[in-house]
């Protein structure tokens, strides 16, 4: 009798252990991934491998002024909300009209009214931009700025295929994007 009363009272105290536990709550920007080709739609091929691979975090609007303001002109900007972005490239690519080799790099933007510049930077897996090292960088490329019909509450990067081997990778949020074209 006594080893079941200790049994049950162990039980019971790992219940209310395991209930105590917490967890944190999500992130306000959730992390989200792009892929080219997409791999979640209808239309791709069987056997398709990826080519490139985004995985980054997406802020949202919430009524704030952001190209300009929240996010300023000139500056380095993460691309998007918490850690740095990492783009993988599954193959060696040519990111306007600039060869990269295949692998991981973190994905940084400095955003301007006309031009934006995408830099990819040989530095992974840190906060933000707060650590960014200019002397890191692997590429920097011109990106073609345009306005959207609709408003995009999300920030968000997508990518479109544009021909046979080529594509382009659009950056969004707001009313604006910025697009850089790459062939593979």
């Amino acid at each position: 009798m006594n080893k079941f009363v200790w049994t049950l009272c162990a039980l019971l105290s790992i219940g209310i252990s395991l209930q105590a536990q917490t967890f944190r709550k999500p992130d306000k920007s959730p992390m989200d991934m792009a892929y080219f080709p997409d791999h979640f739609a209808h239309d791709r091929k069987p056997g398709e491998n990826a080519v490139i691979r985004v995985t980054y975090s997406r802020p949202v609007m919430n009524n704030r002024d952001i190209f300009g303001k929240l996010v300023p002109y000139g500056s380095v900007w993460r691309t998007g909300a918490n850690e740095s972005p990492e783009i993988k490239f599954y193959q060696d690519v040519i990111l306007a009209g600039k060869p990269v080799k295949a692998g991981s790099y973190s994905l940084f933007t400095i955003p301007n009214e006309k031009e934006w510049t995408i830099i990819l930077n040989s530095d992974l897996d840190y906060w933000g931009a707060f650590k960014y090292n200019p002397e890191h960088d692997v590429l920097r490329v011109p990106a073609k700025v345009g306005t959207l019909n609709e408003s995009l509450e999300y920030f968000s990067i997508q990518f479109e295929s544009t021909g046979d081997k080529s594509g382009v990778m659009r950056l969004g949020w707001d009313k604006t994007y910025g697009e850089v074209p790459f062939n593979y």
